[in-house]
């Protein structure tokens, strides 16, 4: 993925958080902290269009950037692909360059193909900005800056102190890559991950990471836990024993989570399956983070779409 097509100095898109140096993702946290504090600007993209381009379903991620979009004045279209040309058999990039022709400078896209939003950037004319809502496996950019909002409001600025669990089904989860290319960025202290063997990608994601397949153990004086949706609709068949097994085995109750640090917070990117990656009381409970990573999710994609579109440099 290019995350700068054409100026150096500037994203012309946000198709990924692998490779964005430090100061720029810094920048752009301060800049969702602004907002997360309760502020707008309702002018900032007075008169410019922005399309919601979902290929796949969303709650969280779209309505966040069509709020997002409205605290910023712009003008937002949402895309239906069930009731779109694409049922006819017309493709993405045909469908982006027609929204284009209508005037619409910015597109959030979600695909279910990895590198699907990367290729409609290279398609995209000058003056288009594109921001990937998650595509495929690959990566999910958004979702990685308000996790590390999230964190860092809850744990400060220091990340080379904390000691951070990621656990699930890595492999298949575009949030995840997101995640861990921000925590590298910021230098945190120890990223540690815990999924079943099969669950966990085989190549160079986890590089830097201490792998564990003992939740227990991997949960020993961590301050954050990140827990991942398991991804069944990615999933081919036998990867998992069975649902009551990896509940089991991966599964954070009240209990396990007194292994971590007494002021440890948990977090997951949703939908929850409840019962299954967490329970009721540590989702619910006073360590948790999810509503928090919701109400981040508006403000991070602010900054992003401001930046993007009012030319707004970090």
């Amino acid at each position: 993925m290019t995350l700068q097509p054409d100026n150096p100095d500037a994203l012309r898109h946000l198709l990924t958080l692998e490779g964005l140096p430090r100061a720029q993702l810094l920048a752009l946290l301060d800049r969702a902290q602004h907002y997360a504090d309760g502020r707008d600007n309702r002018s900032a993209l007075a008169g410019t269009a922005i399309c919601t381009l979902f290929f796949e379903p969303s709650t969280r991620t779209r309505l966040s950037f069509q709020l997002a979009a409205q605290r910023l004045g712009a003008d937002v279209l949402n895309f239906d692909v069930s009731t779109s040309s694409t049922r006819k058999g017309e493709t993405a990039r045909d469908t982006l360059r027609t929204i284009e022709a209508m005037g619409v400078r910015g597109f959030v896209i979600r695909h279910h193909d990895d590198g699907a939003v990367a290729a409609l950037a290279d398609a995209a004319a000058p003056g288009t900005a594109l921001v990937n809502a998650g595509d495929g496996r690959s990566a999910h950019p958004t979702q990685g800056l308000l996790d590390m909002l999230t964190l860092r409001q809850a744990k400060g600025d220091d990340f080379g102190r904390l000691k951070v669990l990621i656990v699930g089904d890595v492999r298949h989860s575009r949030v995840a890559r997101s995640d861990l290319h921000a925590l590298h960025a910021l230098g945190a202290g120890e990223i540690r991950v815990c999924g079943p063997r099969a669950l966990l990608p085989g190549d160079a994601t986890l590089d830097g990471c201490v792998v564990s397949h003992d939740l227990d153990a991997a949960l020993e004086g961590v301050d954050a836990v990140m827990m991942l949706r398991l991804q069944r609709e990615r999933m081919d068949e036998g990867l998992i024993d069975s649902i009551d097994a990896y509940h089991r085995d991966y599964g954070l109750t009240s209990q396990r989570l007194r292994c971590a640090a007494r002021d440890a917070v948990v977090m997951h990117p949703g939908p929850i399956n409840r019962g299954i990656e967490i329970t009721d009381e540590v989702a619910d409970g006073p360590q948790s983070r999810v509503l928090a990573q919701v109400r981040n999710g508006v403000a991070v994609r602010m900054a992003v779409l401001e930046y993007l579109l009012a030319g707004r440099q970090p």
